[in-house]
């Protein structure tokens, strides 16, 4: 009896010595490439820190900005660990106490031995640093090489030449220019560049921050802008019926021209396509107003009802160091947030001097304006591209919406 006391207490002993601790993370990476590439980054941290467990559950992108507010403000956590975006976007969670600074991932170091002293503040609330960014990218005009020679167009420098592109390309039976706007961020892309490019980076940041009235004579100037590429009739048709993923493919078979989008969309593209694959800056509209650009900031947050804490901090310390973000920028040819590592590739390198060139950046209009004005916004951008004559009624009702929700009278 008392030996096998002795062997249950062993056992017991034992399972609690070499019992693993458990790191959950929840995860927005659900495209093939990218979840690929993290899961790989998991393996590598569960092999250099075999004491922790880790569990990655993925959800669609746009399932997960639902379900992330959910599990913030659930009584008891079960994420440790979360993706997410650098900017407003952060900090609307940390301004309701729903995350928790990360500041021990540079206890022994500084924020400036890993990352751009300029990509702090995006990271910060309230002089605490809650987000531990993974990798950046650029938006360009994505287009094919072989397109472009086979109708011997050059790269558009200025709108006009711009527009000169587009009719070519309808010319020929080729829509010029693809969209999927299902999910209405996309088209909140082409409202940020125009923005930027008629307007100004300063008026833009206003803007996103509720100071400027949604109804202000300069911002209908964008519209104005835009409406021309509806009414030549240059965007995909049908392009609210598709998925950002859904329309790159019109491109990637070659029945689209051009798509204003993010670096990753060569995440989706076939390996057949992607070295045919190059993107250029936006054209500019007004030669007065210089040239900024996105540039969204993606990474990790730990939630203030995370289970383990402990866990959550060592495993940002691994996404942190030049490894892991040298990896994950090689696996997809991201830009990586790390100091120290170099562009993974000729692609790369040509979209971070396209960055460092510019004179100035933003994120991305959702995640720099308030989360529920970036939803009505965004869904008003959808309903001009369907309805471009009722432009003013539409940026009438966003100014209502605005005066609403920065409690302006």
């Amino acid at each position: 009896m008392r030996k096998t006391f002795i062997f249950l207490l062993l056992t017991l002993l034992a399972l609690f010595i070499f019992a693993k601790e458990k790191i959950v993370i929840n995860s927005y990476m659900s495209d093939p490439a990218p979840r690929k590439a993290f899961a790989e980054l998991v393996k590598i941290f569960q092999e250099k820190y075999p004491e922790y467990e880790v569990t990655v559950n993925t959800f669609a992108h746009e399932d997960f900005k639902t379900l992330l507010r959910t599990w913030l403000a659930a009584p008891k956590g079960t994420a440790d660990v979360v993706t997410w975006f650098a900017g407003e976007r952060m900090r609307y969670f940390a301004e309701m106490k729903l995350i928790t600074p990360v500041e021990e991932v540079f206890k022994e170091s500084s924020w400036e031995n890993y990352f751009p002293a300029s990509f702090k503040s995006t990271c910060s609330y309230n002089d605490r640093i809650y987000f531990i960014p993974q990798s950046w990218y650029w938006w360009g005009v994505y287009y094919r090489k072989s397109v472009f020679e086979k109708y011997g167009i050059k790269e558009p420098k200025t709108w006009d030449e711009f527009l000169k592109v587009c009719e070519t390309l309808k010319a020929n039976g080729i829509s010029p220019i693809a969209i999927g706007s299902k999910f209405p961020w996309t088209a909140a892309g082409w409202f940020d560049i125009l923005n930027l490019r008629i307007n100004g980076l300063d008026y833009h940041i206003d803007l996103t921050a509720g100071k400027i009235p949604y109804n202000d004579s300069k911002l209908l100037k964008v519209f104005e802008y835009w409406k021309q590429l509806v009414d030549n009739g240059y965007l995909l048709p049908n392009h609210t019926s598709y998925e950002w993923q859904e329309g790159a493919t019109f491109l990637f078979r070659g029945q689209a021209g051009m798509y204003y989008m993010g670096q990753f969309i060569k995440d989706v593209a076939p390996e057949e396509v992607k070295n045919d694959l190059d993107f250029f800056r936006f054209p500019i509209i007004d030669p007065s107003v210089p040239l900024y650009e996105e540039t969204p900031i993606d990474g990790f947050m730990i939630p203030a009802n995370a289970p383990n804490r402990k866990g959550a901090i060592e495993f940002l310390k691994f996404i942190a160091s030049k490894e892991a973000q040298e990896k994950f920028a090689r696996d997809l040819g991201r830009l990586a947030a790390n100091i120290e590592v170099a562009p993974p590739d000729e692609h790369a390198k040509k979209g971070l001097d396209m960055i460092l060139a510019s004179a100035g950046v933003s994120q991305f209009y959702d995640r720099d304006t308030n989360p529920e004005m970036a939803e009505i916004g965004m869904n008003a951008l959808i309903e001009f591209l369907q309805n471009p004559g009722k432009i003013n009624s539409i940026l009438d009702n966003l100014e209502m919406e605005r005066k609403r929700i920065y409690g302006i009278k």
